[in-house]
C-alpha cells in the first residue's frame, strides 16, 4: 500500500511539473533553404528617353495652333503659326530700303564719273597756268569724296541686304515646326495668346520623342550606389498599375551627386521598353535593383539575428552558458541562439547576402533548426 501510495505521488508530481509553464516564453524561426536576391531599393521617376521643349524666337500673337495634347508630329510639322503681319511689313520694309541703297549706289557712281572728268580737266588748266592751285585742289578733293560716296553706298547695301535677311528670318519664325518625331505631352498658349520672347524664348509645346522606350531617373542612396553597375536588371512598379511588375536595364549611374536635408543620392538612369504605353512620363515608379542572388542558400530570419537578450534572459534560456563574444565591428559574423526543447545555446555564423527579411548563412546552422528570434520570461 505504501508503495503504491509513494508511485502515485511520483506521478502526481510530474505531471505538476509538465503543466508548469516554461521559464521563458520564445518566438522563434526555422532554418531552411531556397533562393535569396540581395535588392536595393529606390524610387524614381519616368520620363522620356528624349524631351524638347519647343518654343518662339519671336514675339507675337498666337495665330493658329495645329496640334494639341497627345498628338502625333513628324519632324518639320507645323504645329503653330505666329500672325506674321507685322514681320511680313518689315521685310517689304527691308526690300525698299534695299532698293534705295542700289539707287544710291548708282547716284554716287555718276557723280564719281562727273568728279574725275572735272578733276582732269583741272589739272590740264592748271598745268596751261588757266587754273589756279586752289580750284585744282577743291577738284581733286571732289574727286576722292565721289569715290568715298561709292564706298559708304556699297556698304549701305550690305546693311540693307542684311537687314532683309534678318527680317526674313524673323518672318520665317512665326512658322513654329516640331524638330522631333514624337508626341506632345504639353501645350502651353492658346490662340489668341500673345507670346513674349524678350529675355527668353517662351516655351509653347513639350515634345516626347519616343514613349514607346523611356526611362527611369532614380535616386539611389551613398550607402547603395556602390551596389549598382551599368547592364543590370531591375523591376519595378508603378502606382497605377501596383499588380503588375515591369522590367529594365541599368544604362548609367551618374557622378552628379544630389543633396536633399543632408542626404546624398545619385542617379541610376534606367532604360525601359514601354510597348503598349502603359507607362506615363511623371509617373513614380517603386525600382527594385538585384545585385546578387543564391539559387539555393541557407537562410536565416533577419529577426534571429538582431536578437540580442540581456543577462536575466540569458540566465533563463541557458543557465550554463558561456558569456557570448564581443564581435565588434565584424560586418560577416553574427550571433544566434538556437533551441533545443526549452533550451537556447548560442553559436557564431557567418552571414552573406540578405533580402532584407531573410540572410544567407555559411556556417555554424542546418536545414531544421530552430532558431530564436524573441524571447520573455514567463511570469510565475
Amino acid at each position: 500500500m505504501v508503495v503504491v501510495l509513494a508511485a502515485v505521488a511520483v506521478v502526481v508530481v510530474r505531471v505538476v511539473q509538465s503543466r508548469a509553464p516554461a521559464p521563458v516564453r520564445y518566438q522563434t524561426s526555422t532554418v531552411d533553404r531556397a533562393p535569396i536576391a540581395a535588392k536595393v531599393s529606390a524610387n524614381g521617376t519616368l520620363s522620356a528617353l528624349v524631351t524638347v521643349q519647343v518654343g518662339s524666337q519671336v514675339s507675337g500673337r498666337i495665330q493658329t495652333l495645329f496640334v494639341d495634347y497627345n498628338s502625333p508630329v513628324k519632324k518639320g510639322q507645323v504645329v503653330a503659326k505666329i500672325d506674321p503681319a507685322l514681320f511680313q511689313a518689315t521685310v517689304a520694309q527691308a526690300q525698299a530700303n534695299q532698293v534705295a541703297a542700289a539707287a544710291n549706289l548708282d547716284k554716287a557712281l555718276a557723280q564719281q564719273i562727273d568728279a574725275d572728268r572735272q578733276w582732269t580737266r583741272a589739272q590740264q588748266l592748271y598745268q596751261e597756268g588757266l587754273l589756279s592751285k586752289a580750284d585744282r585742289d577743291t577738284a581733286e578733293s571732289n574727286a576722292g569724296v565721289a569715290k568715298a560716296q561709292i564706298a559708304a553706298a556699297r556698304a549701305q547695301i550690305a546693311q540693307t541686304r542684311a537687314a532683309l535677311v534678318q527680317a526674313q528670318q524673323n518672318l520665317d519664325y512665326t512658322t513654329i515646326i516640331s524638330p522631333i518625331d514624337g508626341v506632345v505631352i504639353s501645350r502651353n498658349v492658346d490662340v489668341g495668346q500673345t507670346v513674349a520672347a524678350s529675355f527668353q524664348a517662351p516655351i509653347l509645346f513639350t515634345i516626347a520623342q519616343d514613349l514607346g522606350r523611356m526611362q527611369v531617373d532614380t535616386n539611389v542612396a551613398e550607402g547603395d550606389v556602390g551596389k549598382v553597375k551599368s547592364g543590370m536588371p531591375v523591376t519595378f512598379t508603378v502606382d497605377a498599375y501596383p499588380a503588375r511588375e515591369f522590367r529594365g536595364v541599368v544604362r548609367q549611374v551618374r557622378d552628379n551627386p544630389q543633396t536633399v536635408q543632408n542626404v546624398v543620392t545619385y542617379d541610376a538612369v534606367i532604360d525601359v521598353d514601354n510597348p503598349e504605353h502603359l507607362l506615363k512620363p511623371g509617373m513614380t515608379a517603386n525600382v527594385v535593383f538585384v545585385y546578387a542572388t543564391r539559387d539555393d542558400a541557407l537562410r536565416v530570419a533577419n529577426a534571429a539575428l538582431r536578437f540580442h537578450p540581456d543577462a536575466k534572459t540569458i540566465a533563463l534560456m541557458a543557465p550554463s552558458a558561456k558569456p557570448t563574444p564581443n564581435l565588434g565591428n565584424a560586418r560577416d559574423t553574427r550571433i544566434v541562439w538556437v533551441l533545443h526543447d526549452q533550451t537556447a545555446e548560442w553559436r557564431t555564423v557567418k552571414i552573406g547576402i540578405t533580402d532584407g527579411t531573410y540572410t544567407e548563412v555559411l556556417d555554424s546552422l542546418a536545414p531544421g533548426d530552430v532558431v530564436v528570434t524573441e524571447a520573455e520570461a514567463n511570469p510565475k
